[in-house]
């Protein structure tokens, strides 16, 4: 239990800004581009791209990062396994919120259509 904690303190004092170039890296990296990796941020935090641009810019924990979002609605049909955890059974909302991002980006760098990886 005290591991779980340990991991979802890490997460919630990780930056936005520190992340941010590897999920550039993972999809370009895979064909895809920046304008895609940036429509499931904004699909899924309800950002645009001057508040994305803010956000990491003042270097914001995820934390405050995703209590400035407003997730979509559809953000629970995200489900399935991301770093060995079962989406939909991570108990902690802010974990799960993180985990709903990795799930999108790598959804987008295995090359899903971008209809499916937005829930629509």
């Amino acid at each position: 239990m005290a591991n779980m904690m340990d991991h979802n303190a890490r997460i919630a004092s990780m930056t936005f800004a520190s992340v941010y170039p590897h999920y550039v890296n993972k999809v370009e990296r895979k064909g895809r581009s920046i304008e895609e990796l940036h429509q499931v941020i904004y699909w899924l935090t309800g950002f645009n791209e001057d508040k994305m641009n803010q956000l990491i810019n003042d270097k914001v924990t995820f934390a405050d990062f995703f209590q400035h979002a407003s997730l979509h609605d559809n953000a629970h049909l995200i489900t399935g396994m991301i770093c060995g955890y079962r989406i939909e059974e991570i108990e902690n909302p802010l974990t799960q919120k993180v985990r709903f991002l990795d799930k999108l980006v790598d959804e987008l760098a295995k090359g899903r259509m971008m209809e499916k990886i937005l829930r629509t």
